[in-house]
Order: C-alpha cells, then sequence, then structure tokens
C-alpha cells in the first residue's frame, strides 16, 4: 500500500508540473524501515523468539503503518504488538488499545469472578501499564472497548489492526452481534482512506464451517471478506507473510495446541515436540479500506 501511495503521489505532482525528487521519497521509506529494524532489534529475547512465526517486520510494512500515526490495536493482549509499535509509531503517533466488550467475556466460561471483576477497570489498567512499556520518544496511549467507542474517536485513525482477534467476536457474533459491533467501530474510527489489517488463524476451505466459527481460533478467508464487504470495507490485498503449512489441523483440533499455549500436551513431552515441530498457526495476512 505504501509503494501505491507513493505512486499516486508522484502521478499527482507530475499532473501539476511539479516532480518530486527520488531522493526525498527513499529518505521517508528508509527512515521509517531502519527505525522499525532499531525498535525491533531492541525488543527482549523473549519477543525476539517468536519473530520466526509472527514477522513483525513484513507484517507491519505491509499493513504501511508508518511513525506518526494514530492506530487502534484491537485485544493488544499482553502487548507483544504494542511494545513494538510505540517506539515505531514515535512521539507523534497515538496508539490506541481496544478490548472485548465487557458482557462478551462471561460467555468464555473459564474466567473466574476476580478476572471478570478486574475487566471492568481494563482501559485506565490497559493504558497504564501501556505507559510503562513508552519512553519520551513513544507514542501517546489511551483505550477503549469495542462497542462503546466514544464518539470523539470518529473519523480521527489511520488504521485499525485485527492480530489474532476476529476468532472470538465471530464465535460469539450469533449471541450478543460482537463482530458487528467491533467492525461498526472500526468503520467509524477510520479516517476514510483509512486500513484494518487482519492476521488471523486460517481454516482450510475443505472445514465443516461450524468449526471453522472461531470456536477452535481458526476462520475461513472467505467468511472474514464476506465480513469485513458487509460493513463497508473494500478488500484491498493478500499477503502469505504469515502463512504456516505445516499447520494442518483436522477437526479434533483447536489453534491453542500450538505454540506458544501447547494446550493438551502438558503431561505427553512426544505430542508437545511435535506441536512445538509445526510452530505457531497458519495465518491469512490481509489488507482492507474504507473508501474515501
Amino acid at each position: 500500500m505504501r509503494k501505491l501511495t507513493v505512486l499516486l503521489v508522484v502521478l499527482a505532482l507530475t499532473a501539476c508540473g511539479k516532480t518530486p525528487t527520488e531522493s526525498s521519497e527513499s529518505a521517508t521509506n528508509g527512515a521509517s524501515d531502519n527505525r522499525l529494524e532499531a525498535v525491533l532489534d531492541a525488543q527482549s529475547e523473549t519477543i525476539k523468539a517468536r519473530y520466526q512465526y509472527r514477522h513483525p517486520q513484513g507484517t507491519i510494512d505491509f499493513f504501511g503503518v508508518m511513525p506518526g500515526m494514530t492506530i487502534v490495536e484491537v485485544l493488544p493482549g499482553g502487548g507483544w504488538y504494542t511494545r513494538i509499535l510505540l517506539p515505531f509509531l514515535g512521539r507523534d503517533g497515538h496508539l490506541i488499545g481496544a478490548d472485548y466488550a465487557l458482557d462478551m467475556y462471561p460467555k468464555f466460561g473459564f474466567y473466574d469472578d476476580e478476572i471478570l471483576a478486574a475487566k471492568k477497570s481494563w482501559i485506565s489498567d490497559w493504558t497504564a501499564e501501556a505507559e510503562s512499556w513508552r519512553d519520551d520518544d513513544s507514542a501517546s496511549v489511551s483505550a477503549f472497548v469495542l462497542g462503546s467507542m466514544p464518539d470523539e474517536l470518529a473519523g480521527t485513525v489511520d488504521a485499525v489492526l485485527f492480530i489474532r482477534a476476529l476468532h472470538n467476536l465471530n464465535r460469539f457474533e450469533d449471541d450478543g452481534g460482537y463482530l458487528t459491533a467491533a467492525l461498526d467501530d472500526a468503520y467509524r474510527v477510520l479516517k476514510p482512506g483509512g486500513i484494518v489489517g487482519v492476521v488471523q488463524h486460517l481454516s482450510d476451505n475443505h472445514m465443516p464451517d461450524e468449526w471453522a466459527d472461531g470456536s477452535n481460533g481458526y476462520l475461513k478467508e472467505r467468511l472474514v471478506i464476506a465480513r469485513m464487504e458487509a460493513a463497508g470495507f473494500e478488500f484491498w490485498s493478500g499477503s502469505g507473510i504469515n502463512a504456516n503449512d505445516r499447520d494442518q489441523p483436522g477437526e479434533e483440533d483447536f489453534v491453542w495446541r500450538l505454540p506458544p499455549t501447547l494446550a493438551g500436551s502438558e503431561d505427553d513431552s512426544e505430542l508437545r515436540v511435535a506441536m512445538q515441530a509445526i510452530g505457531e498457526s497458519n495465518r491469512m495476512t490481509m489488507l482492507f479500506r474504507k473508501p474515501e
């Protein structure tokens, strides 16, 4: 998308009788690439260990995320991507965390009362934690809960990132409309021409739709595209950057059998080794756009 944007700018300037210099374009992109490389090099060894599966440099570049942007990160969780995005976006950027709706969490069936109670203060708790990960050259932070987006955020955001966050929204869609509400928030919060970046555990088309509804972690590409287009977005592009052909789940499998969770192999060292050999899940990576 970055290359397409540059091309459109070049054509527009040429039509006006202006010729942009290659050095200016190269300097901008080069500075961004160098900044991202430096940010990735500075991460902890724990975060770096997952680069081989999560490909943050290629993914961020494919999404067209640049320093100075305002970004919504859906389901930031423990902050794996947050710790990369904060210094990369820089002091002129802004990162907004967005969590699942509070009334969605009891539907999982495994959160105890203490965790559910803590979710009531998630906005302030997550913002405080994210503040501890930033310095004077990092993006500012704020947060909201999906389905309750503050009206003042409408039309202010450059990109919304759903990184491994869509499956549970779709899983409970029929019991609360959570995916519809999340995509509505994404559409309203974006500027015209803003983008949605998706990384999602990918189901083969031959798997039953009931299995690939998100309850096992996986979704089908055609479902994601259909849901995004129904919400008003245009499909822009896809990438195989996060594909993993070793991940071939059967109907009895779920995505959490794989690293980093390795659920189900706690007491089976042979199975655990087999899951580690597969690596993290096979993932679709797609870019959508809010029309101008």
